[in-house]
């Protein structure tokens, strides 16, 4: 008898994709690269369990049930590309290859163009949950061939995350390169959900003087309210954890690593012409703290202007702050969303906002509360241009912007970087303003470019070109949007 699936790549999402589908009882097939790791993975973390180690892909590929399932958990980029040209040449038209890393969409796409050429189905499959997620059930975003889909469904719903009221956080999310764009951009709002968290911090640090034992149990509280979430709590979590003695986050440094996806998503909504200004911020907070020596020259060469110590209320300071947090974060994932529906009508997925939503109730590191609040807007008629404008979210954002705003003044006063927030603030500010200063933009761009400018009192003509020097001619530029 042969195996149900294989998993090639055995770091660390590999290995515990691989224990998850031998616990949900498939016979699972595995590989790496190097040999060595495959057999000490069999040996040490596999012992009773059904899973089987292969040192060449033809014989594993050979000891697969037909039609033959393989899931990639190998590095994105080359790597892909690598292991897929060689399983091209030795699976079958029927065949089904998922690719369950972080991989590019627009490498996804072009990946899916050659194994469809071969008569095999592909999947972007979008996976997020880290390690644990992995061992015990991922959020799962597969998208590309449908008919792939339905072969990796029993496998892939029954590894994956359970969502509060019992569905499994997975389901088909489009055609093309959707499930790893749709996995782009769940990272993208997970880089705007930590920054905000960490500047919440900072200023219970900073300013209010907290002790990390009295943050933890205010990121406690906030936890069993309307910011539920598991990166919410497991901050708490941090901030409580000490060895021998001493808290080990006053120990960390302050220099913030990233993998990419960040980036790609802001270039994404670059490409999209989408305002994306909070996630971009939290990139950008992690570049800043990268340079570490020009921080250190700088605080030097600059005095900070700080208010200490704290003499307001910290209670209401606290509850301002936690609204502030709330509203900062409903802007996040507006953003976010918009970048999808940008994206999906560009590439015609036929992506279903709400279903994304779903996805991430359970098993991915942005899992929230509010997520299933997302999902009802969504699958309300009629359906909201942008996530801020359903009437849950617009009252909650009324609500908590008075503290949002409180909060970043404050920040500034103090001179306490809150990038994040503040970005939420102004995009709020410029979302909600009728007329902004772009015509006085759009004025300028004619007078050094001819670039041409719409009028608001001839709408729909144009466009139009002034000679603002009197030295000018009378053609504008030819007009085109990047």
């Amino acid at each position: 008898m042969g195996q149900d699936i294989a998993v090639l790549g055995l770091a660390v999402m590999g290995e515990n994709l691989a224990l998850n589908c031998a616990e949900k009882g498939f016979s699972v097939a595995v590989w790496n690269r190097s040999p060595e790791k495959t057999e000490k993975f069999v040996e040490k973390r596999c012992k009773g369990k059904y899973l089987v180690g292969y040192r060449e892909l033809p014989e594993l590929v050979a000891g697969l049930n037909k039609p033959r399932k393989v899931f990639l958990l190998v590095r994105a980029g080359e790597a892909v590309d690598a292991v897929l040209s060689r399983l091209l040449e030795l699976l079958e038209p029927g065949d089904v290859v998922a690719d369950g890393g972080n991989s590019r969409w627009e490498d996804t796409a072009r990946r899916l163009i050659l194994a469809e050429a071969r008569g095999i189905h592909y999947l972007g499959c979008g996976v997020s949950g880290g390690e644990e997620g992995a061992l015990r059930g991922p959020a799962l975003m597969p998208g590309g061939s449908k008919e792939g889909w339905e072969l990796m469904a029993p496998i892939l719903t029954r590894i994956a995350a359970r969502a509060p009221d019992g569905e499994p956080c997975c389901a088909y999310v489009g055609p093309g390169g959707s499930g790893h764009f749709v996995k782009m951009v769940h990272n993208g709002i997970e880089y705007g959900d930590m920054q905000l968290i960490c500047e919440a911090y900072q200023l219970m640090r900073d300013l209010t003087g907290l002790s990390n034992e009295e943050m933890s149990a205010c990121f406690r509280r906030w936890n069993e309210g309307e910011l539920e979430s598991y990166l919410i709590q497991i901050t708490a979590e941090i901030l409580a954890y000490r060895e021998n003695g001493e808290a080990v986050v006053d120990a960390v440094l302050d220099k913030a690593g990233q993998k990419g996806t960040g980036k790609w998503t802001v270039r994404a909504a670059l490409d999209a012409g989408v305002d994306l200004s909070l996630i971009a911020e939290a990139v950008f907070a992690r570049c800043v703290s990268a340079d570490t020596a020009s921080r250190d020259e700088a605080a030097g060469l600059f005095s900070v202007v700080k208010n200490a110590p704290f003499t307001g209320d910290r209670s209401a300071f606290l509850a301002e702050l936690e609204q502030a947090l709330y509203a900062a974060k409903l802007i996040s994932y507006a953003q976010g969303f918009s970048l999808l529906r940008a994206a999906d009508r560009e590439q015609g997925w036929g992506l279903d906002l709400g279903s994304v939503a779903a996805l991430w109730r359970g098993g991915c590191i942005i899992r929230s509360r509010f997520l299933e609040d997302i999902r009802a807007a969504f699958a309300a008629e009629p359906k909201p241009e942008n996530l801020l404008f359903a009437p849950a979210f617009r009252e909650a954002l009324l609500r908590c912007e008075g503290a949002l705003r409180r909060v970043v003044a404050e920040a500034a006063s103090c001179g306490i970087p809150v990038p994040a927030l503040s970005a939420a603030l102004a995009y709020f500010d410029s979302l909600r303003c009728a007329r902004l200063p772009a015509n006085l933009l759009q004025a300028q761009r004619d007078y050094f470019g001819a670039h041409g400018y719409e009028r608001r009192d001839r709408p729909g003509e144009g466009p139009f070109h002034t000679d603002w020097t009197g030295l000018g001619g009378v053609s504008a530029s030819e007009s085109y949007t990047v």
